[in-house]
């Protein structure tokens, strides 16, 4: 079986990735901006993954726009985020970047990335700051923090990579079976 890795990565997490899967499956690896779609059809398998922005996947796009072309085929995506996987946040993410009818043969995994503020684009930066105040005047408050909110808070001022090679093993034996 033929498989393609491509992926979208603002920090570096989801490239690390991506790298590792295409050389554990001796896949072809692009970022996302280097392949064209009609190149999809040499694949039985294709792999997409991108960084968690809020809920959504960044470059998710690509494959939506191409999932007619792709349809017969194996088709995986992997969203890497900070947070540590959870139901509801796999949850969130599904409903938010797939239909139900594309949830019938998108199989989709959570990786847990990390969090580099120093990485971010400006306007993300922006953003993780804005986010970073009201956790802050959240705190101020007495009001109670969340899980997450209290991890990102120790995140903001310290580089954490949570990438692991043995978060890929359930997406290589799904690879791999059949």
């Amino acid at each position: 079986m033929k498989t393609i890795v491509i992926y979208k990565s603002k920090t570096g997490f989801v490239k690390k990735y991506a790298e590792l899967l295409a050389e554990d499956l001796s896949a072809d690896i692009f970022e996302v901006s280097k392949i064209k779609s009609d190149e999809l059809s040499k694949y039985d398998t294709v792999i997409y993954g991108g960084s968690l922005h809020a809920v959504g996947i960044i470059g998710i796009k690509f494959i939506k726009k191409n999932i007619d072309k792709i349809k017969g085929k194996k088709i995986i995506v992997f969203a890497s985020g900070a947070s540590p996987s959870s139901e509801k946040v796999i949850n969130d993410v599904v409903t938010q970047n797939f239909t139900i009818e594309q949830q019938k043969y998108i199989k989709f995994f959570y990786l847990r990335g990390g969090f580099d503020y120093n990485k971010l684009p400006f306007i993300d930066k922006v953003l993780m700051t804005l986010l970073k105040w009201h956790i802050k005047f959240k705190k101020k408050r007495k009001k109670e923090l969340s899980f997450d909110e209290i991890g990102m808070l120790e995140l903001f001022d310290k580089p954490t990579d949570f990438t692991n090679k043995i978060y890929l093993n359930e997406i290589i034996s799904y690879v791999k079976s059949q």
